[in-house]
């Protein structure tokens, strides 16, 4: 297949910004005062401007310049065009001041905001973009390099673990919670007064309904490796997406859940949910900070490091 040869355009940004100067000030003189140039050096760009397009821009009459009717749409090309180089410039400073981060469900509604209102009280003019969803999908953007940095509930499993930076950086417990006098509870156990907690054996807990997160997530990661693993004929009645929906559901009583502290913490201190606690069973979990190998580590991005880090 035949390919159209790239030429290297002759004209330069010097000879636009010339022409520009001229055509608003409407002499050289006054070109070569705005652009801080001689006037020889401004005659001599216009000069060979008007020699790379082989048209007239202005017509010499004596030592004025009269606009010739070919320049006004120069002068608007040659004006877009310069605007443009403008914003070229000051593309690194725009990229300076922006980050994007993702973060898994959990993190990314309970703990992720006052981690950004940290950030913003220091860089204020930061540009944050967000992307939440399960560590798996968050993980797979970090490989295609569309996020910068992404904080995960579990265990990273990228494709290939050789591009991929991870960091062990917060510790958190799943808990499993039921409704304050969840019907399925009633005839299993007492509650727990002096524990505010129901107490359960795994054999017990094998035989209640429960509602977990999707795989894929990094809580449900969990509750296969450190739950599940002991109940081979728990009776899984639902695999939900959303953290809040399982909330409401173990509300209406439908079933047993098992999420973060994090996602629990009002309801349970205002006793409409509780813990159930089951001996041997041991629910705590690294939270992690993954980035990809070949990422370019901001100013922006160590800020956001040195935030996580203190909090």
């Amino acid at each position: 297949m035949q390919t159209i040869a790239q030429t290297l355009p002759k004209i330069t940004l010097k000879q636009l910004a010339v022409f520009v100067s001229i055509y608003q000030t409407g002499s050289t003189s006054r070109a070569s005062e705005q652009l801080h140039l001689s006037q020889s050096a401004v005659s001599s760009a216009l000069s060979e401007l008007e020699s790379r397009m082989q048209m007239p821009l202005f017509e010499r009459v004596g030592r004025r310049l009269n606009q010739h009717p070919n320049a006004h749409a120069v002068y608007v090309q040659a004006q877009a065009i310069l605007g443009q180089a403008v914003t070229l410039e000051h593309y690194h400073k725009h990229q300076a001041g922006q980050i994007h981060i993702g973060a898994s469900t959990t993190i990314g509604n309970y703990v992720l905001p006052p981690l950004l209102a940290k950030l913003y009280q220091v860089l204020p003019n930061a540009n944050v973009n967000m992307y939440i969803a399960n560590t798996q999908e968050v993980v797979s953007e970090i490989e295609q390099l569309n996020i910068d940095i992404a904080l995960v509930e579990g265990m990273p499993r990228p494709i290939d673990s050789k591009v991929i930076e991870k960091r062990a950086w917060r510790t958190d417990t799943l808990i499993l919670f039921a409704k304050r006098d969840s019907k399925w509870l009633a005839d299993l156990t007492a509650y727990d007064q002096g524990e505010n907690c129901y107490r359960l054996t795994i054999e017990q807990l094998a035989q209640l309904p429960l509602l977990v997160r999707e795989p894929g997530s990094g809580t449900r990661q969990i509750i296969d490796e450190q739950l599940l693993q002991h109940l081979p004929n728990a009776e899984v009645i639902m695999a939900i997406q959303q953290s809040e929906a399982i909330k409401h559901m173990v509300s209406a009583d439908i079933g047993l859940g098992c999420l973060s502290q994090h996602v629990i913490e009002t309801e349970l201190a205002c006793g409409k949910l509780v813990p159930v606690k089951v001996a041997g069973i041991d629910l705590a979990r690294s939270w992690w900070l993954v980035w990809h190998k070949a990422r370019h580590q901001s100013a922006i991005w160590q800020t956001f490091i040195d935030i996580i880090q203190a909090s």
